[in-house]
């Protein structure tokens, strides 16, 4: 493996990773110069600086080696979360060591927890900053590095395949540089959408932009202590909920329905069992949170039940009601929608409604087997016959996140936590969701927390946000040929 190629291609990730550090001071500027502007501008000047050495003086290779692409999407996700702990480090107040690289892991995985105590007294520069953090890990640190980075040529292809799913990949029938304009124009289409309907819904421009960002970008950061309880709208959070729906689907079905295709969201066998999801849950809790006197009328358990389904699934974690005073059913489900969470090709984490509905197939196909031993039995999801080999890594997938979950369980109740705490904190990490029950519920945060629970959380957040197997692999680098 040639480790200065490696080096070189992170560097160019790091530029720009400095340029919406930059932008984050821009805001700074714009807000009189908040206390966060020199933090922002020196972060953006040590961040770009780190980034051209290597572009300097290591020599560009046209080519990039498999080996060398797996390095340079896992080293690039985690040198951004390190640099990213930059601005709160510099700014200080609640940021030790510890919690800045949790909050910049948290942002760049779109996890959505927090540290912190006050949000609201974090100057906009440092609020924008957490949001851009977000937005970046969204759609991937390195797919939104390969639209601005035209000089990576033909190992754009081999990035690209690294960096996105392999069940992800299912409904892209283009050429990875027309997969990767497509990618960023609905992402970038969809934030603005957002932020246009939330600025007239009564948001401030602020507030709009951030908030559109962590929705697109299913993060859930907020700008309020409160979270979206705060604006208690209605209209606010319906338009929240359709943003962190469609961001929630695969962004190629949603290009195809944009252009008119066949395969649309509404042929998507995997799009209306998560659409189906999110509507028979919602119901089912609202039932449960009026039928146990939560609250006093069946429209209003409605529209929280609706919006806490969707948060959850979509892996947002926004808020509008503290669920740890919810019903035993209604938790229960919420803890299984942080499991399956959105489709793949989406900003969405968890195991994936389309690895859950194969493995289901994949269960009823075998007993199917097993009443008929003679027959061939393919398993099909939107009518495309899956591969053995990819059934094989759904099971495997959902196998070693159950043994992550429990693992992560064991540690946090090592430490100190209750059962209900750790296990919810084990999944909401895992899963990228944020929020979790007991300590760490909707209205709480990680920051009771200690240190070591906290750099374990953000080892869960990683290993979710690199598809499990990603992370892992990269403990076994040097056995690979």
């Amino acid at each position: 493996m040639r480790v200065h190629v490696v080096i070189r291609y992170i560097g160019s990730i790091l530029v720009f990773i400095a340029a919406f550090m930059l932008a984050s001071a821009g805001v700074s500027m714009l807000n009189d110069y908040d206390s966060a502007f020199y933090p922002l501008l020196l972060s953006s000047f040590m961040t770009a600086l780190l980034g051209i050495f290597p572009m300097i003086f290591v020599e560009r290779a046209d080519e990039i080696k498999s080996k060398e692409g797996y390095v340079i999407v896992v080293g690039s996700w985690l040198v951004a979360c390190i640099v990213g702990m930059f601005p709160y480090l510099i700014w200080g107040g609640e940021f030790t060591l510890i919690n800045a690289w949790f909050e910049s892991v948290s942002g760049f995985t779109t996890t959505g927890a927090s540290i912190l105590n006050d949000i609201e007294f974090l100057p906009h520069g440092l609020l924008f900053w957490r949001a851009s953090s977000a937005w970046i890990g969204g759609i991937g640190v390195v797919m939104f590095a390969l639209v601005v980075l035209p000089s990576m040529g033909r190992s754009r292809q081999m990035l690209y395949n690294v960096e996105l799913s392999t069940i992800a990949k299912d409904n892209f029938h283009y050429r990875s540089k027309v997969i990767i304009r497509i990618l960023s124009s609905v992402y970038i289409g969809l934030t603005i959408i957002t932020t246009l309907l939330l600025k007239y819904s009564g948001m401030r421009w602020f507030d709009a932009v951030t908030h559109a960002m962590s929705a697109c970008s299913t993060c859930g950061f907020s700008t309020k202590n409160a979270s979206m309880a705060f604006f208690d709208s209605p209209i606010i959070e319906i338009i929240m909920m359709g943003a962190m729906t469609l961001a929630s689907i695969h962004f190629g079905i949603l290009y195809a329905t944009i252009t008119r295709r066949r395969n649309n969201i509404f042929r998507s066998e995997v799009v209306r069992t998560f659409i189906g999801m999110l509507t028979v849950i919602s119901l089912i809790i609202a039932v449960s949170l009026y039928s146990s006197g939560t609250y006093d009328s069946l429209s209003e358990s409605l529209r929280h039940a609706a919006f806490q389904v969707v948060s959850v699934t979509t892996t947002s974690g926004f808020a509008t009601a503290d669920t740890n005073t919810w019903s035993s059913l209604a938790i229960v489900l919420l803890v299984f929608c942080s499991v399956v969470c959105g489709c793949a090709g989406s900003t969405s984490g968890g195991m994936k409604v389309d690895r859950v509905l194969m493995a289901f197939k994949v269960i009823h196909n075998r007993m199917k087997v097993q009443q008929h031993p003679n027959a061939i039995i393919r398993t099909k999801v939107d009518g495309m016959v899956q591969d053995d080999s990819i059934l094989s890594l759904v099971m495997s997938f959902i196998v070693a996140y159950i043994a992550l979950v429990l693992i992560g369980t064991i540690l946090y109740t090592t430490f100190g936590t209750d059962l209900m705490t750790g296990f919810t904190a084990s999944i909401s990490c895992i899963s990228n969701v944020g929020p979790g029950f007991g300590e760490v519920g909707s209205m709480n945060n990680f920051s009771t927390l200690p240190a070591v629970l906290k750099f374990g959380s953000t080892v869960l957040m990683l290993v979710g946000r690199l598809e499990i197997f990603g992370f892992i692999q990269l403990f076994f680098i040097s056995s690979w040929k």
